[in-house]
Order: structure tokens, then C-alpha cells, then sequence
């Protein structure tokens, strides 16, 4: 009893995993499964329809926006400079990932309170740096564009967020101690790169289409160092020496920097678009948009029926059919009997024969008039 219901219960199970193998391996199009659409094709990279890589360089000013020293002294900006390059993958129309290579130097002035600040005077530092970061991009544009707007567009904005490491080299200089220890502890850091480096960033961009293989783009980023060092003011909060304890300027433990970029981005593959211009959505819409306001212009039978069988010369596979014989769905005259002989010519429909006995059997009569067949 056991034995048979195991059989009954694994049997079917190995026929119809073994019917599914033969399906699973059918990689060819059209075929029975695909209703026989030509419209039908692999999920591979060479059924792609964008480019999805790009490379991306750019440059412009690097400003340290909030720190104990700031590029903003006063009435004066105190300008730095940064550049970038980074190789770009869009994983949908709306979300790409990007890893970037950074570098600049900012150049930033603070001056310590009370009488040490008077003695030492404004201080000047610098700090010159470089980054290895992973950027995720949001196409905005994309992500909030109406699916009923039917325009080109060659506007898109962008909105980044990453992470990464960095390394830096800093240096102050002002009128007091660092005359005499320009480049000694705790006025110079000198930070390679680490974990303890970590940093975020975040920004928007806005991107111009200049052609297919180009786009421009303005770009800000705000970069949270994590550092309280990051502005040149030494590596320590607190050394117990007012003459430079230019860390305690300001309350953040973070120095962040700012930076404006103009960059160019290279789209790579052979494809007319990228994907991070299409919006599959809006194509799917602006298709069937077209679709409702096309007249319905059905036509039945475009190349007509020659033979006057029923059947469109479109599908059919006989179109000499002889006047008042019988069709199947492709237009061949029925031949109910297989005989060679089709139905309207055949004197015995149901019985097989040959052609010279008007498909009756050989050795029966058929009587015109009645149809009927009489052995001889």
C-alpha cells in the first residue's frame, strides 16, 4: 500500500520535471511558448536597448563652508579648487551608482579669541586632500515627471548621496607659535588614508543633454568630514594652550566642505539613448496615448480572397481552391476520406479510392444520380 502511493505521488512529479528541462532549455524565438511573436527576445545584454556606462570628469571651487577656520573671513572668500572623475552605472531610469575619485585643496583663515587671538593675528591654513567615494545618484526628473507630458526633455536634476574614505594634509600658519614650528605637532596632520577617515557627502546636479554621447552638468556637493581637523586647526580639541586651541573656534566636531562643479559626462555603448534619459513609464503612456487617438482602420482580408473560399489569401495555404468545395481554417479543400480525392469531386466521401473511380473503391459502381456505390 505504501509502495503504491509513493509511486503515485513521484511518478508524475519526475514525467513533468523532466517536460519542464526540455522547456527551460527552448532558448529559441518564436516559439510555442512566445504564441509566435517575432516581437520576442532573450534577457541578455545584446537585447539592451540603452547605454547604461558613462564617465564623468569635472571641476571647480572647494570651499570649507563650516569649520573653526572657514573659506568665509570677513568680506573676502578665500577660494580652493577641486576636480573629480568617476565611472557611472545607471541600474534603472531613476537610480545609478557612481565610484568617484576626488581631489582639491581648500584654503580657509580663523583667528583665536580674546589677547592670543590679537597676538597671533588671522591664521591662514590650507588643506589638501583626496577621496575615494561610492555615489548613488536619483534622477529626480525621471522619478516626478508626468507620464501625459510628451516632450523631449534635455533638463534632468539630480540628487547624490555616498560614502567614502580620504586622505588630507593640512597646515596653519600665523604670527605667533607657528613662526617658530611651522610644520610640527599639532599645526600640521598629515592623515593618510583609513577607516577613521570616513566620510559623507551629499548634493543635486543639473544636467544638460548636449547630444547622445554628451551631457553637462552644475553640481554642488556638501562633504561632512567627521574630522575636527579637516580645516588645519590641529589634531586636537583641547592642548590645554590657548595660543593654539584654534579647534575650540567653533562648537562642530565636523568640518565640512563645499564644492561647485562644472563636469562632463561620456556616455559609453552604441545605442542612440541612455537609459538615465528614458522613462519607461512616459514611453508606455505616450504609445498608448497614440494608440487611442489612431481611427480604427481594421481591415479584413488586405490581400483579399482570390479563390472565393472564406479564407484570407492573407493565411491561405491553398488559393486555387476549386469553386464550392469544402475549406479547413487554412483554406485547403477538405478531403474527408484521405483518399487524394477532395470532398467536391469525390463520390464516396467516406470510403477511400482511387482517383480514376472518383475516389470509390475499386470494383464498386456509383450511381450518378443516387451517389450510391454497388459491387460489381
Amino acid at each position: 500500500m505504501k509502495l503504491g502511493l509513493f509511486l503515485a505521488f513521484f511518478l508524475p512529479i519526475a514525467f513533468y520535471a523532466q517536460d519542464g528541462t526540455t522547456i527551460a532549455d527552448n532558448q529559441k524565438y518564436p516559439n510555442t511558448f512566445s504564441n509566435g511573436s517575432a516581437n520576442v527576445y532573450n534577457f541578455n545584454n545584446s537585447s539592451r536597448k540603452f547605454n547604461d556606462w558613462a564617465i564623468s570628469v569635472g571641476g571647480g571651487a572647494a570651499l570649507m563652508a563650516k569649520a573653526d577656520l572657514t573659506s568665509f573671513y570677513g568680506d573676502e572668500i578665500n577660494w580652493g579648487w577641486n576636480a573629480y572623475v568617476s565611472l557611472d552605472k545607471q541600474i534603472t531610469h531613476t537610480f545609478g551608482l557612481g565610484l568617484q575619485y576626488q581631489m582639491g585643496e581648500s584654503n580657509q583663515r580663523g583667528q583665536l579669541p580674546g589677547a592670543e587671538g590679537i597676538k597671533a593675528g588671522v591664521a591662514d591654513a590650507w588643506t589638501k586632500y583626496q577621496q575615494v567615494s561610492l555615489l548613488g545618484d536619483i534622477n529626480f526628473s525621471n522619478l516626478l515627471r508626468r507620464v501625459d507630458n510628451n516632450s523631449a526633455f534635455r533638463w534632468a536634476l539630480h540628487g547624490y548621496a555616498g560614502v567614502g574614505i580620504q586622505g588630507y594634509e593640512t597646515l596653519l600658519l600665523d604670527q605667533d607659535i607657528s613662526n617658530y614650528n611651522p610644520r610640527t605637532f599639532p599645526l600640521a596632520v598629515d592623515q593618510k588614508f583609513a577607516i577613521n577617515s570616513f566620510f559623507y557627502q551629499g548634493g543635486l546636479g543639473l544636467k544638460y543633454k548636449a547630444s547622445k554621447l554628451i551631457d553637462l552638468e552644475l553640481r554642488t556637493m556638501y562633504i561632512m568630514s567627521g574630522d575636527e581637523e579637516f580645516d588645519g586647526g590641529g589634531d586636537r580639541r583641547d592642548t590645554n594652550s590657548p595660543r593654539i586651541n584654534y579647534n575650540l573656534i567653533n562648537d562642530s566636531y565636523s568640518d565640512d566642505l563645499l564644492t561647485v562643479n562644472l563636469g562632463l559626462s561620456f556616455k559609453l555603448g552604441k545605442h542612440d539613448t541612455h537609459l538615465a534619459w528614458h522613462d519607461p513609464l512616459h514611453e508606455a503612456y505616450s504609445r498608448t496615448t497614440t494608440l487611442e487617438n489612431t481611427p480604427d482602420e481594421f481591415i479584413v482580408c488586405e490581400k483579399g480572397d482570390n479563390d472565393n473560399d472564406g479564407v484570407c489569401d492573407d493565411w491561405d495555404r491553398q488559393l486555387d481552391t476549386p469553386s464550392g468545395a469544402r475549406v479547413d481554417g487554412a483554406g485547403v479543400a477538405l478531403d474527408m476520406d484521405l483518399d487524394g480525392v477532395i470532398d467536391l469531386y469525390d463520390q464516396c466521401v467516406t470510403v477511400p479510392g482511387p482517383v480514376e473511380n472518383n475516389g470509390c473503391p475499386s470494383g464498386a459502381a456509383v450511381n450518378v444520380n443516387t451517389g450510391n456505390t454497388t459491387g460489381q
